[in-house]
């Protein structure tokens, strides 16, 4: 379907369709605090990566410290070092695989020229295709001398490219155009639009990578005020950027403004899931989305938004009529 191909910066076109590594990665903490998903088998996990890579998704993305480590090694048993999946992966947060404690976040510019070589042994690869920082808050200062220490890994053939997932435009606008810097991984869906982030990458002529498509499962459909997060689930807590949850429960708000589009989400025979991705698509050429699964009922659903690609104008500009959305306001991390 038109529009659905992207042109990557190594010359590669995939479609605009990603998975995210975090729902499959099991238990990490800090301290007391679960921060990740509930375990799932591992042997399920790594035939959820190959559904979705028989599925036609090929840029898969994860992090070092999801499941400090474990995420990582998931991806290495099921792709190893196929040249024909975008193996995506961040780094930052400091973590002990053994206890799944993340204990600091390192932004000193030596940092990444160690994660990285763990990173490539987890992920049993000779390269990864995109790095990114893994700091939302981080100073564009640190950030651009960690950016100078990538741009050595690109030339001596350790990573592809980089990007930063961060929500704060101005720490973009601030360490960019860099060559190798080509992506920033934010928050976007239905609920979120992140008008000032998509204008920057689009002026910059970025990747838009969208976290939190389907705003923590919220989107797919099947969650209401009654939906509790399963024991072991970071959905339990309260964080400040967690805007979908609270003490496991979804936010009634999104539950009402979900049903409020519902209808327009689901024209044309799709799921709600299907049309929150056609949200992002119809939005900017420059997105992709990245949405996480945990189940091959999931996976199929996300794969089968592909057929169905963005939404049409019409149906896009009726959303706008109807949702509540609050405000951008001011940057925050979410």
């Amino acid at each position: 379907m038109a529009g659905m191909m992207m042109r990557l910066w190594d010359g590669r076109e995939i479609p605009r369709l990603g998975m995210g590594g975090w729902p499959i990665a099991g238990p990490f903490f800090a301290g007391d605090l679960q921060l990740g998903y509930a375990a799932i088998d591992d042997r399920d996990a790594v035939a959820l990566l190959r559904r979705a890579a028989d599925g036609g998704i090929r840029l898969f993305d994860t992090a070092a410290v999801y499941g400090a480590g474990h995420s990582e090694r998931l991806f290495g048993e099921a792709f190893g070092n196929r040249d024909d999946v975008v193996i995506a992966t961040k780094f930052g947060p400091v973590f002990d695989e053994a206890t799944k404690q993340v204990t600091a976040q390192d932004l000193t510019p030596d940092h990444p020229r160690i994660a990285v070589e763990a990173s490539l042994r987890r992920l049993r690869r000779e390269r990864i295709d995109l790095y990114q920082l893994h700091v939302n808050s981080a100073p564009p200062d640190a950030a651009a001398a960690i950016f100078d220490t990538l741009d050595d890994l690109v030339r001596a053939g350790k990573i592809g490219a980089y990007g930063w997932s961060t929500d704060f435009p101005g720490s973009v606008e601030a360490v960019a155009p860099r060559p190798h810097f080509v992506a920033v991984q934010h928050t976007m869906n239905v609920f979120f639009d992140a008008p000032t982030m998509l204008a920057t990458v689009e002026r910059l002529g970025l990747i838009s990578i969208d976290r939190m498509p389907l705003a923590m499962g919220v989107l797919g459909g099947e969650m209401d005020a009654r939906f509790a997060s399963p024991t072991g689930d970071i959905r339990r807590n309260s964080f400040d950027w967690m805007d979908y949850f609270k003490d496991g429960r979804v936010v009634p708000a999104f539950v009402a403004r979900l049903e409020a589009v519902r209808e327009l989400l689901e024209s044309g025979g799709q799921s709600a899931a299907q049309g929150a991705l056609g949200w992002l698509w119809a939005k900017s050429p420059a997105t992709l989305p990245i949405p996480g699964f945990r189940s091959a009922r999931h996976a199929d659903d996300t794969i089968g938004a592909l057929a169905h690609g963005p939404l049409p104008q019409g149906v896009m500009a009726a959303i706008e009529a109807l949702i509540a959305r609050e405000p951008e306001g001011p940057p925050r991390e979410r």
